[in-house]
């Protein structure tokens, strides 16, 4: 109703606005900021000197890197993977994402005539659909590390 309101319904808006807040991904950072940022780590930089932009901009930050990584490919695939949503908000086809455009195909392969040509295009086109998240996670997989904070204070 708010997006009727607002004339967001039938425009990629409709998908990307309600997609950009997860409690899921605070929670998580929350859970993962408490165990990966060590307080001594950020009292031994105050003690250094560093001020408290640097020492989020050098420290924190890289720290916090692979549990950004992590939202950001759980909001990615629930994205892609997101099919109610679209259908729902969209009326125009040309707008349809992956998820609804296969499964608009596979109702009518299942339809009618013609049904193996249009089955064997719905298996390539979840074959490519999933193309961009294999190389997400290839791309952002090195992000990953553990130990990070390892021998970063005396102690």
């Amino acid at each position: 109703m708010l997006f009727s309101a607002a004339n967001l319904v039938d425009t990629p808006w409709a998908i990307i606005l309600p997609s950009l807040v997860s409690p899921f991904g605070v929670y998580l950072m929350r859970v993962y900021a408490s165990e990966a940022v060590d307080d001594s780590l950020l009292e031994a930089a105050r003690i250094d000197g560093a001020g408290e932009l640097r020492i989020f901009l050098t420290i924190s930050s890289r720290l916090l890197a692979p549990g950004v990584v992590t939202v950001l490919l759980f909001a990615l695939v629930s994205t892609w993977n997101n099919y109610f949503l679209p259908l729902i908000m969209l009326n125009n086809p040309n707008l349809y994402p992956a998820t609804v455009g296969l499964a608009q195909w596979q109702q009518a392969a299942t339809g009618g005539g013609g049904a193996q040509v249009l089955f064997s295009t719905v298996l390539t086109g979840s074959f490519v659909s999933i193309l961009p998240l294999v190389v997400a996670f290839l791309f952002l997989q090195r992000f990953w590390q553990s130990g990070l904070s390892a021998g970063g204070v005396k102690g």
